[in-house]
């Protein structure tokens, strides 16, 4: 089973899926929260605890020195039982925060690695896990698949990677489309982070070719007629 995570930081819609069954967490990041308008991270932060109703939710911490780093997500994990600490594999000087993220695994912080984006980071970064404390390691397909990589193929080692250690789950990131959903389904996925947008449409999964090919005519029929168009 695949559980399913909203990928957002505004108010309203963690509101809003909060009380989908359908979603079972919640993951955000500092371009999520500048983009929903967030002035004060922890306070903000707070608010989204709250409405997030128990369900998983990561927050990021956005230092980049290992110092401040470690503050902020001994800060961050106290704000609720069900937060996530989020903390890049690397730094903006390309530095593996492996020690890092030992000592706090080490702390029964609850972690999601994030930026991740091949089974070799994966490899390093079990190495330094316990197996007991939750982590969650975040592959970001999508950016990969962007640029014209693969991901599934790196996304199936890191799972299989990771299959001894119950506490690790493995995530798919950085959704372009609802088929994503089933493609991480199919290779064993425990996590899929999903935009708002995404999950409406696989709620809707299940149309027939018929219905699909009548409602793109129908549409076509509708734009013409709308636009007055003659030949």
């Amino acid at each position: 089973m695949t559980k399913i995570f909203c990928d957002i930081a505004d108010e309203k819609l963690i509101s809003k899926f909060a009380k989908k069954k359908l979603v079972k967490g919640f993951t955000t990041n500092p371009s999520l929260m500048r983009k929903a308008g967030a002035k004060n991270y922890k306070q903000y932060a707070l608010k989204l605890v709250k409405l997030s109703k128990n369900k998983p939710i990561s927050f990021e911490v956005f230092a980049d020195d290992y110092i401040s780093m470690k503050k902020q997500a001994k800060e961050i994990k106290n704000w609720g039982k069900n937060v996530y600490v989020k903390i890049p594999v690397v730094n903006s000087k390309n530095i593996f925060m492996g020690n890092l993220i030992k000592e706090l695994n080490s702390e029964n912080i609850k972690l999601n690695i994030t930026a991740v984006y091949n089974s070799k980071q994966v490899e390093k970064i079990i190495k330094v896990l316990n197996k007991k404390t939750k982590t969650i390691i975040s592959i970001f397909a999508g950016r990969a698949g962007d640029c014209g990589k693969d991901p599934i193929p790196e996304i199936k080692r890191s799972i299989k990677l990771a299959k001894n250690y119950k506490n690790i789950e493995i995530l798919w990131a950085s959704v372009r489309e609802p088929y994503n959903y089933l493609q991480s389904k199919q290779v064993g996925c425990q996590i899929i982070t999903v935009p708002p947008t995404i999950i409406e449409k696989i709620e809707k999964f299940g149309k027939s070719y018929t219905s699909l090919t009548l409602e793109t005519v129908k549409g076509f029929l509708k734009d013409s007629k709308k636009s007055k168009f003659k030949i």
